[in-house]
């Protein structure tokens, strides 16, 4: 008999969420604990992932802890990887998720912005991956799941360092898929659409939006942040151990014109 749905039970696995205090990474942190996950939680803002940690102990009676990090520095991931394994003795998943935007005309965009955005968008998934390997490969067992945009596909005007940096996730985790396929370790990528994110909030209700956003979306809204968690307990799952290296697009059909 095949196991099912119980190929989506996570009880008795330990996750790290990077920035997990909102947006996308809450609501991820949230269906991974939901499947019987415990979390580790990072944030620039602790006080914030600590609400959240405090939200998810309530809510589905899974251990959480939040930690301050900054996941384009080399110590940060570190002490995420050495805090886990304190708390929790293991590490199962990853979900490289904390992530930034600034937009603009390229004239307009400083060299020190493009940089700061590839800095914990690109930067943070190499490292994050980097410091989570060791004891993966040691365990022969882990899931690395990277958030990246269906901008890391197509072209958006006025996006050059997100979509440079959401690029190079998307060839990054092609390329770990293969690397770490022999440890029994699965890299796969989620590409969201349009998420009404806090990150998406101050555009939400210019033209460009209404029109190249939403407007080039088949449903013709946002997405809600629970329309996120099925993806992500899927790959973070045994459900998925026969992919890596894989895109999973949540775009409500953005990339299928």
């Amino acid at each position: 008999m095949l196991p099912g749905i119980k190929q989506f039970d996570l009880t008795g696995k330990t996750a790290i969420v990077t920035g997990g205090s909102k947006g996308l990474g809450q609501a991820m942190a949230e269906g991974l604990a939901s499947a019987g996950a415990n979390l580790l939680l990072t944030s620039r803002n602790i006080d914030e992932a600590h609400a959240v940690a405090v939200q998810i102990q309530r809510d589905y009676g899974r251990k959480a802890v939040a930690i301050a990090a900054d996941a384009s520095s080399e110590e940060s991931a570190k002490a995420m990887v050495d805090r886990a394994l304190v708390e929790f003795g293991q590490i199962d998943i990853l979900v490289n998720n904390a992530g930034i935007n600034i937009r603009g005309p390229i004239e307009e965009l400083t060299l020190e912005q493009f940089r700061k955005v590839n800095s914990i968008n690109t930067d943070g998934v190499w490292l994050g991956a980097r410091a989570v390997v060791p004891h993966m490969k040691s365990r022969k067992y882990g899931k690395i799941v990277n958030i990246a945009s269906t901008i890391g596909l197509v072209g958006l005007a006025l996006r050059s360092p997100y979509a440079a940096s959401k690029g190079a996730v998307v060839q990054m985790t092609k390329t770990l898929g293969l690397e770490l396929a022999a440890w029994n370790i699965t890299v796969n990528a989620i590409c969201p659409g349009p998420f009404l994110t806090p990150m998406n909030v101050p555009i939400a209700e210019t033209e460009d939006a209404k029109k190249n956003v939403v407007g080039a979306v088949a449903f013709q809204r946002w997405g809600r942040m629970e329309e996120i968690q099925g993806a992500a307990i899927f790959l973070a799952s045994d459900a998925s151990s026969y992919m890596t290296g894989s895109l999973v697009t949540v775009d409500g059909g953005w990339t299928a014109r």
